[in-house]
């Protein structure tokens, strides 16, 4: 028999995960372009390719540390850099979306959905799209 400490529990976490999981959900209507309800790789990278341009103010065409804080710390910042000149163009942004995006993934469905953009995994991806 459940007791009622569980089910107050169970609710509990409920209540907690309510606005994550809020949050995942208005990002996957912001970004599904085809209202599929999940978010596609395509769709993830169109939403990353336009939040590439709107954090590159100078149109320098590549994004430094300070232009990605909150988004990549310095030593992922250094891991996606291959030509190490300490900052991403856009190629590499991407790859970096790329590589979270299969992170995010476990299912490998090639879709993400509300539940996985919850995830430690999805929520890296996503501030690569905030």
């Amino acid at each position: 028999m459940i007791s009622r400490r569980s089910i107050a529990l169970a609710l509990t976490g409920i209540l907690l995960a309510g606005p994550a999981w809020s949050a995942s959900a208005n990002v996957v209507k912001m970004f599904d372009t085809d209202n599929d309800g999940t978010l596609d790789l395509a769709e993830v990278k169109k939403a990353a390719a336009a939040l590439f341009a709107k954090l590159d103010p100078d149109h320098d065409g590549t994004l430094d540390a300070r232009e990605l804080r909150g988004r990549l710390t310095a030593k992922e910042l250094k891991a996606a850099d291959p030509d190490h000149d300490g900052t991403l163009t856009l190629d590499e942004y991407l790859s970096v979306v790329e590589q979270r995006f299969k992170a995010a993934n476990p299912d490998n469905d090639g879709t993400l959905d509300a539940k996985e953009l919850n995830s430690r995994a999805g929520r890296a991806l996503l501030r690569l799209l905030k």
